[in-house]
Formats: C-alpha cells, structure tokens, sequence
C-alpha cells in the first residue's frame, strides 16, 4: 500500500490509504463485520422490552420517518439507557463515522445543554435534552437479509443500511440521508461551551470558495438575494430538484476547484474512510464537473447578524444543502443526499434482482 492523495478520483478527500478494488472490497467486509458486531453487542446489552422499543420490521415505514425538529419520535432514547448500554450505543453510532464526524455528533447533542439555559429551562427538562436521541433498529443484524440502523433527534438524523450478497459477501450500501445541524452556530450565552461553532469548516470553506469567484462566477452561482428560511427539500423521503442550478466544477479554475473540494471534503469526512471512498467512486463516476455551487443570501460571513445565508453541492448523484438563516443567522442546518440511493432504495433493487430474493 502506498499512502497517496486521492487524486485518482479527481476530487481529493485529504491523506488517505490507496486501496486496489480487492483491498476496498476487503475494507468494506471489515467494516460491515465491526457495524454488525457493534448492532448485535447494542441489542444484547438491552431488556426485552428495550428491545421491542428498538426493533422494527425492515420493511416498516417507520424507516423513512425521519426529521431534524425536537419532537417525540420512535425508539429507544438514550435517556432509557443505563450507562453501559448508553456505551454501546455510542459504540454503533462510532463505527460508522469518522473521529471528527462522531465528535460533531457528539458536540450536536451536547448543544441542547446549551438550549436549556438560554430557554431558561429547568435541568430535568426533556425538550432540550442531549439524550433525547433515538436508536432504531431495521431488521436482524445477525442474519443475511438486509438491515439498517438510525439515530434521530433534535440536528442530528442519520441511518445506514448493510446488504449481504448472494456470495455471503455484504457492504455497507447506503448512508443517506444525513443531517447535522448546530443551534447556537457559535454560543454566545454565558456556559462552558461558549466560542463554539460546532459547523465552523462548513462555514468558513463555503465564503473561501465564494470570495475566489469574480463577479460573473458570483452571479452565475446565485439563486437568490435572499437566504431561503430553511434547507429546500426538508426531511422529505423522496426529492428532487427541478435542474441544476449554479456554477458548475468543471467551469471554475484550478484554485477554485481546490477551495470546492475542501468543502466537499467536509461533508464527505464525516464518515469513516471507506464510506466516504463509496460516494466519491459514485460522485466520479457520474462526472464531477457537472457538480454545482450555488449560493443565496448574505455574502458575508457574519453570524448572528441578522443576514442568513444559503448554499446547496447538486450534481446527478448527490445534493448536499446548508441553511443559516433561523435565530437571527445563528442557527445552521446541513443535509446529505444521495439522489440515487437514499436510504439504499437502488441498493436494494439490486440486491433483490441478483439473489432472486423477494421483498419483504
């Protein structure tokens, strides 16, 4: 193996470890195996009826209920958990994600401490609470049909979804949608997180790509002078956008395209390395100068000045959308879609067709 910047996709995701198609396929197994451990180690550490709590159907609807508000949701809260189960559960939601994307989750979950006390809340107060967060369960874990997991809360949704092949063989195969959000932006109140921008890089890499454009670029790149209230497309299962709007990758010079990949980066480096390689293989292979930028609003970084702003990554496979616009512009939302494959729909559509297996 030889340690290389992954310019052979084009896009560059940072100092990774070229793999041949063997290696990834063996990366893949592994990393199915340790998401499959971790699931089977979680639901064992439960009671029988934690266990009812958290288990669902495959094919339960329940899948595709998913949002980014505090509400009441389905589930087993951390808050039901002791300790060592709480532990275990952490232990699933690390193995999907890289270093730095499990710390945002957990600095996300953190933030509702925060919340109490600008809401002057009390402290056994459940609405903003940062263990008031979900873990689900979409099938056996322990078997060969496939299965998912989620965790859904208040700025923080994601779920993935493991496949076994006819050969025995299984990947993770979707990981989509994902949503971080981060409410303060930066905390102002008086508390020990104060300075914290939990979404700083998705920030501060968007107005560094912005600032190199020149003026023809900016309006190419605009959708609108004034920052929508909110991401486009919401929690919807399905979506899609009318066209491509914005500057497109392979219409901006090779600085800019440096500045763009930082910022795809960012999002793409949540996850753990191997995941990420899956969506930059996907993303290569349907063309990475049809990628666009597109931006709305403000053009000037400021947060908690009143002016928000929006900025959307769209290409054929992929739509990533950022929104600070609530809370007087402190207040961020982040989005990953896979427009091909959320919430592993084309996955399985092939897993069904190749092992001659019948949906549930």
């Amino acid at each position: 193996m030889h340690i290389i910047r992954l310019v052979l996709t084009g896009i560059g995701i940072g100092i990774i470890t070229y793999q041949s198609g063997l290696a990834q396929q063996k990366a893949a197994e592994r990393l199915r195996n340790e998401i499959q451990e971790q699931a089977v180690t979680f639901l064992q550490a439960l009671t029988p009826t934690q266990r009812q709590q958290t288990l669902f159907r495959f094919d339960d609807e329940e899948r595709f209920d998913w949002h980014y508000i505090p509400r009441e949701r389905k589930g087993l809260p951390l808050r039901a958990m002791n300790a060592s189960q709480q532990q275990a559960a952490r232990q699933l939601l690390r193995s999907c994600l890289s270093q730095d994307g499990y710390q945002k989750a957990e600095e996300i979950m953190a933030l509702e401490n925060v919340l109490r006390v600008i809401e002057n809340r009390p402290q056994n107060d459940t609405y903003r609470d940062p263990n008031q967060y979900a873990f689900s369960v979409f099938g056996d874990p322990s078997g060969k049909a496939p299965w998912s997991w989620r965790i859904d809360g208040h700025h923080l949704s994601m779920q993935f979804l493991v496949v076994t092949g006819p050969d025995g063989a299984g990947q993770v195969l979707a990981q989509t949608p994902i949503f971080f959000g981060s409410n303060p932006a930066i905390v102002r109140a008086d508390v020990p997180q104060k300075g914290k921008q939990v979404l700083k890089e998705e920030t501060a890499h968007a107005f560094d790509l912005l600032a190199s454009l020149d003026s023809a670029q900016v309006r190419q790149a605009t959708l609108a002078a004034v920052a929508y209230p909110d991401i486009v497309t919401g929690n919807r299962r399905k979506l899609s956008l009318e066209r491509m709007d914005g500057l497109r990758f392979g219409d901006m010079n090779e600085p800019q395209r440096a500045l763009f990949r930082q910022l795809l980066q960012v999002y793409l480096s949540r996850y753990r390395v191997t995941l990420a390689r899956q969506q930059l293989d996907k993303l290569t292979k349907a063309g990475l100068d049809e990628l666009r930028f597109a931006w709305a609003g403000d053009l000037t970084p400021t947060l908690g000045a009143g002016k928000g702003w929006y900025y959307r990554i769209h290409g054929p496979t992929l739509l990533i959308e950022y929104d600070n616009t609530q809370t007087n512009a402190n207040h961020i939302h982040t989005v990953v879609r896979d427009l091909t494959n959320d919430f592993g729909l084309d996955a399985l559509e092939e897993h069904y067709r190749s092992t001659g297996h019948d949906k549930p």
